[in-house]
């Protein structure tokens, strides 16, 4: 088996490799239907059509009566078998993907398949799943270090490596991590620094437009035609609408 990986897979038994999604959670790793992959324990596959309620026919009970997967049924751990199958799938949209284990009964389909046990081999985070500060970053990256796996970063211009079992953390991947924090925070400052242009909620009064804004003052146009002046400190930035907002209004400018 791979060294890069944690969990014990019988020397005698040649995992398969596929493709797959997951959920990325605060405890780790879930399956789309919210199924916990738990760090350093294969997956086994369940059949779950017992607990769908009374049998009523001798098809369901012979149905119910099996180990995943089964040929004639939708049990087992699903896995498409290349990657370009997984990017044409809208799985693809709903979590981080990445490399999985496949062994013991393994059915196949024309793309893909189902298997009796699983186990992550590597892991792939679109960059849209770090847009938080570099402190979040680190909380969330522990649940995935857990699983003693290869991580990279899915840029588009190339995978970046982030995490490897045998080295830790690598450099590109830190510095890429540092730079995105640093691109967040920037934002973040240009988000909260009132500009020329700006749109500021009067309230009560309507959406007003920043003309000029000096130490004291910013002058505001509303409606196109009313000219005003508020002290540059009443205008605050509120979170929770994402906008500059104003209580007090003072004299035409």
């Amino acid at each position: 088996m791979d060294g890069s990986c944690s969990v014990k897979i019988p020397d005698y038994i040649s995992p398969i490799v596929g493709y797959r999604v997951w959920r990325w959670g605060a405890a780790g790793l879930e399956s789309l239907n919210r199924e916990p992959w738990l760090p350093g324990r294969p997956l086994a596959a369940g059949c779950r059509a017992a607990a769908r309620g009374p049998v009523v026919s001798r098809v369901e009970a012979a149905h119910d009566a099996h180990e995943a997967p089964h040929s004639d049924c939708t049990c087992g751990v699903y896995a498409t078998q290349n990657i370009e199958h997984l990017r044409n799938t809208r799985y693809w949209q709903y979590g981080i993907h990445g490399e999985v284990y496949l062994w013991g009964t393994v059915v196949e389909h024309e793309r893909g398949c189902r298997a009796q046990y699983a186990y992550p081999k590597s892991l792939f985070l679109p960059p849209d799943t770090l847009l938080f500060t570099l402190a979040g970053i680190q909380s969330r990256l522990k649940t995935l270090t857990a699983y003693r796996i290869g991580v990279f970063v899915a840029d588009p211009k190339g995978n970046i490596p982030l995490w490897a079992n045998d080295s830790g953390y690598d450099c590109a991947g830190l510095d890429y991590l540092i730079e995105m924090s640093n691109e967040y925070y920037e934002r973040r400052r240009q988000e909260r620094t009132l500009k020329k242009g700006d749109r500021v909620a009067l309230l009560a009064r309507g959406i007003a437009v920043v003309e000029q804004i000096d130490h004291k003052q910013v002058h505001v146009l509303l409606r196109n035609t009313h000219a005003l002046r508020v002290p540059r400190s009443h205008v605050i930035w509120d979170q929770q609408n994402m906008r500059w907002e104003c209580e007090l209004v003072s004299e035409k400018a």
